[in-house]
């Protein structure tokens, strides 16, 4: 059985708030680079770069790009193969903010491997994560700057990020579990 918890318009309105609170954090867009981890991180990177370019439309372009962690994780050897993506780091990181941007965060590995691939292309003055959805279940201490939505879950249940860019459809829905 599959619920849907967030729709197109109550995505948009979490990305607009992060996007904000982004900006307030950092005060304001200088020394800003937004990167998104495949495959659908990049795209809500893409949304908050523009959003915050439209808030603050007097400032330079905010940099915005990828950064592949496949070959940074810990977990290669238990499961699928993946096909590494096109990492992207359009400028310098070095003494910048970085926020990191993925779907939906959960046991924090996938963010454990992105800051040893940061590492490997600069020195940020300080990462910040932005995720969608933050769903628990943490086996590493990482925790997000900016959420969209809290999403409690059990471990048997899938949350299903569906974005216009990679699916042609938009909305974020919850799948298993047991039936209510």
């Amino acid at each position: 059985m599959s619920r849907i918890v967030l729709n197109q318009a109550e995505i948009t309105r979490a990305l607009t708030r992060i996007s904000h609170e982004i900006l307030e954090s950092n005060r304001g867009p200088d020394n800003l680079v937004i990167l998104g981890i495949p495959t659908r991180g990049v795209a809500l990177a893409r949304r908050i770069a523009d959003i915050i370019e439209r808030i603050e439309p007097a400032a330079a372009p905010v940099a915005s790009g990828s950064l592949d962690v496949t070959m940074y994780r810990d977990d290669l050897a238990h499961t699928r193969t993946r096909t590494p993506s096109r990492t992207l780091v359009p400028a310098s990181i070095d003494g910048a903010t970085v926020v990191l941007v993925d779907d939906v965060l959960y046991s924090g590995r996938t963010i454990r491997a992105a800051l040893d691939a940061l590492g490997d292309h600069g020195r940020p003055a300080i990462v910040r994560l932005a995720v969608l959805v933050d769903r628990g279940h943490r086996a590493l201490p990482i925790r997000a700057d900016f959420v969209g939505k809290n999403l409690p879950s059990s471990t048997e249940e899938r949350i299903n990020v569906h974005l216009l860019e990679v699916d042609g459809d938009e909305f974020v829905s919850i799948d298993g579990g047991s039936a209510e």
